[in-house]
């Protein structure tokens, strides 16, 4: 699967688990992304986990090795729009998962994702493993 591609939070955490479905997926895209969002989300979980200390100096390892797409003007707009969207269809998602998306649509990336909340998201093409 060659291509261009957003990680979420939940692909990520199953990324850094060792799964080797979402390693061979991710290995085999030419550059991958994530948003701000989901580089705050990760240290959040890791605070929670069993072993926070080691989680927290694995998260700041993956942080530092993907590029992070700023929320701008244009993301906020994608954003409202995007929430705006799930509204009328009656199919509401969490913020932050919005703001993923709205990340994705901006820079015209495939979210990977564990999620399927984000198959309401009509203009944002998502894959899962």
């Amino acid at each position: 699967m060659a291509g261009r591609a957003l990680l979420d939070t939940s692909l990520i955490v199953e990324l850094l688990r060792g799964d080797p479905a979402v390693a061979e997926k991710v290995g085999n895209l030419d550059e991958i992304f994530t948003s701000v969002v989901v580089i705050g989300e990760l240290p959040y979980g890791a605070r929670h986990s069993a072993n926070s200390e080691a989680n927290l100096q694995l998260v700041a390892d993956f942080a530092s090795s993907i590029t992070a797409l700023p929320s701008d003007r244009v993301t906020a707009d994608t954003y409202a729009r995007l929430k705006h969207g799930l509204r009328v269809k009656g199919r509401p998602i969490p913020d932050n998962d919005v703001w993923v998306a709205a990340a994705a649509v901006q820079h015209g990336l495939t979210l990977l994702s564990r999620d399927a909340h984000f198959d309401e998201i009509d203009e944002l093409k998502h894959g899962s493993t």
